[in-house]
């Protein structure tokens, strides 16, 4: 039975922030989007956590997604979830009853690969002012291939400078590869799972999510400095969370 909250008139929606196992009905306060009441909605073994909220979407303003992250740090303090990226919202709390209903034996699985676990990051950046000379400067076939370009007497063509960024590409991604294979395998002395993410831009060498149990955040603050002093000053690492487990998340709220 959906817990009695007070409703406010035109908040036909229903804003999803997580689910979690349980279907004991819980209130969480004021502290969702537009300072909306958070409380649980359950079917089966499960229970979305949600707010009221107007149909459609969801503003993706600051004090917005702020809102959605506080509730996610709220439920991470109390037991295991499955956050929900930013904005989405149901129809209404029958739609939230159907969506657990009809996954519900993939969001149990999800339960159970986070069981007692946070997500943390990783970021490896290259601290060089010029990343084509850094790299020229550590591959033999990088070099000479520029050498050779710039050795000539005549300008080099587009076609010929193309194929040097190419190679340029080429080599950067698979320097990417072999060092995130490295520290993937250090890492995993205290993690579970490492996600690997698409890096954003040149510098960025890796871009890592790690699900470690809770209270191991020292052992993985550990396994980070041990890979990080197999590097030298070039690369800088940063890690960050705990966080709730996003990268860990494969249910398909609109689906």
């Amino acid at each position: 039975m959906e817990k009695r909250t007070k409703k406010i008139p035109g908040q036909t929606g229903r804003y999803i922030y997580a689910i979690t196992s349980g279907v004991e009905d819980r209130s969480f306060g004021t502290i969702g989007i537009n300072g909306s009441n958070v409380y649980t909605i359950s079917s089966g073994e499960v229970s979305a956590v949600v707010s009221d909220a107007p149909s459609g979407r969801i503003r993706p303003e600051r004090r917005n997604f702020a809102a959605h992250q506080a509730v996610l740090k709220k439920l991470l303090e109390t037991g295991d979830l499955l956050p929900m990226s930013f904005g989405n919202v149901s129809e209404g709390s029958a739609a939230v009853r159907k969506f657990l209903a009809k996954h519900q034996k993939s969001i149990i699985d999800g339960l159970a690969r986070v069981a007692g676990k946070v997500e943390m990051g990783l970021k490896v950046n290259l601290d060089v002012i010029n990343i084509f000379e850094f790299l020229v400067n550590r591959n033999e076939e990088l070099r000479t291939a520029r050498d050779q370009l710039i050795g000539r007497s005549r300008e080099a063509t587009q076609d010929e400078k193309i194929e040097l960024g190419r190679l340029f590409a080429n080599i950067l991604d698979s320097e990417r590869e072999d060092q995130t294979d490295f520290v993937e395998k250090i890492l995993l002395k205290a993690c579970s799972e490492v996600k690997r993410n698409k890096c954003k831009d040149e510098r960025e060498v890796m871009n890592l999510a790690c699900l470690i149990g809770r209270g191991q955040t020292d052992k993985f603050e550990a396994v980070v400095f041990e890979a990080a002093n197999h590097f030298d000053d070039n690369f800088a690492f940063d890690y960050n969370g705990p966080w709730a487990p996003h990268n860990f998340v494969e249910v398909d709220i609109k689906s």
